[in-house]
């Protein structure tokens, strides 16, 4: 049965001349991402989080959301892209420069997921919120029947006004909602940027924990802090979490180990239960839906180490190391340069950017790694702020 749509006026267009004057990296409504391929054709948010990637696109201030083109033809340009693979390719909805839950923008993704789902594709669906959701919208997401279909719900806690101005008991509000009717979807608890000092308390940590048993699997998260956040950080007089910036998220030793003792202690000692914790998203999407990760994280063998042993078997079984003759073929058909390794973490290339690595990530859930950008050992993929050298040996 399709649950209805409540309608509501269409968001309007920007106009062609409102559309030049975008970032050129905005005005592409299609973008591949590490959790998928993304589609953005609505912009503007009034949530005013401090470090909201928006500002890596210089539209923090549009605060209505507006549309670059319509629900049918933001899909069309999806389905047609030339790295969309029909069940298989991950798929990330208005994770970009909006809420996809704001009242306004929502029957927009609500009318996108009835279009994808129309066609039968059965590929991993990603909507990113901070806002309300009600029993109502519950009730369309579980209409969808083909799409694998997570939420995830963006909670940290922080307390300070001024770096997010949206109180995190509405995101709390909506994820025991959204858990307590899901049905054919799944959701996820994004306990994120965790910073330390500033919502990484006992108090904190007590509360994630909490939450975590209202949804299918957490994944917990760093900054993601850049220059152009940097910059709106010191305009606005705002303490700056780090002394420098950082192209991957930032997730010190220290504060990541702090949430694995509580987690641990509470596993080992009888205390309060946790939910199933996860430093990756597509970790934590693939366990919610009785997945092996499609990101092909088991090759970096030390992220397992928090993983429940059912989940790592699944991966275990799933995680193929694949032919290098054939991945050096499709390497270097996407433009890769010098030579292609297969080893036994990941795939290795020089000369790709990061959607064609995705491509191959996805393509053969096998890592893809740029040798000019290795990843540390122990450090996940993470900014090397707050983690010393004696972690273990760089590793492509």
């Amino acid at each position: 049965m399709t649950a209805p749509i409540v309608a509501r006026r269409p968001l309007p267009f920007l106009t062609p001349a409102q559309i030049s004057g975008l970032k050129p990296g905005l005005a592409d409504v299609i973008e591949y991402r590490k959790s998928g391929l993304s589609v953005n054709h609505i912009v503007g948010c009034p949530l005013e989080c401090g470090y909201c990637v928006r500002h890596l696109f210089d539209n923090f201030s549009m605060k209505t959301p507006r549309r670059l083109m319509s629900d049918v033809a933001a899909v069309a340009q999806l389905v047609n892209h030339p790295y969309f693979r029909p069940h298989r390719t991950p798929i990330q909805l208005l994770n970009r420069a909006t809420d996809p839950m704001l009242p306004q923008v929502k029957p927009h993704v609500f009318a996108v997921l009835r279009l994808l789902d129309q066609q039968g594709l059965t590929n991993h669906v990603l909507i990113i919120t901070r806002w309300r959701v009600s029993a109502e919208d519950c009730a369309v997401l579980n209409s969808f029947e083909k799409l694998r279909l997570t939420v995830l719900v963006t909670h940290s806690g922080i307390e300070h006004p001024a770096i997010e101005p949206v109180n995190s008991s509405i995101a709390a509000d909506s994820l025991r909602t959204l858990y307590e009717h899901a049905e054919r979807y799944k959701t996820v608890l994004y306990w994120r940027p965790i910073v330390p000092g500033l919502n990484d308390s006992d108090e904190h940590i007590e509360r994630a924990r909490e939450l975590s048993l209202h949804a299918h699997a957490t994944v917990f998260t760093g900054l993601f802090f850049r220059e152009e956040m940097a910059a709106y950080y010191e305009e606005h007089g705002l303490p700056m979490p780090y002394e420098g910036t950082a192209r991957r998220k930032i997730m010190p030793e220290d504060a990541e180990q702090r949430i694995l003792d509580a987690f641990d202690s509470a596993q080992s000692h009888g205390g309060a239960p946790w939910g199933v914790l996860f430093r990756k998203t597509s970790c934590g999407v693939a366990h919610a839906h009785g997945e092996a990760d499609y990101n092909g994280h088991y090759g970096v063998r030390e992220l397992c180490d928090i993983c429940p042993p059912e989940q790592i078997a699944l991966c275990a079984r799933a995680w193929v190391k694949p032919d290098l003759a054939e991945v050096t073929r499709e390497a270097h058909a996407l433009g890769a340069v010098g030579d292609v390794e297969v080893n036994d973490r990941a795939i290795v290339v020089e000369g790709l950017d990061e959607p064609p690595r995705y491509y191959l990530q996805h393509g053969f859930g096998y890592q893809c790694h740029d040798r000019a950008k290795p990843h540390l050992y122990r450090q996940h993929g993470r900014a090397p702020i707050g983690w010393e050298a004696e972690n273990g040996p760089d590793t492509p």
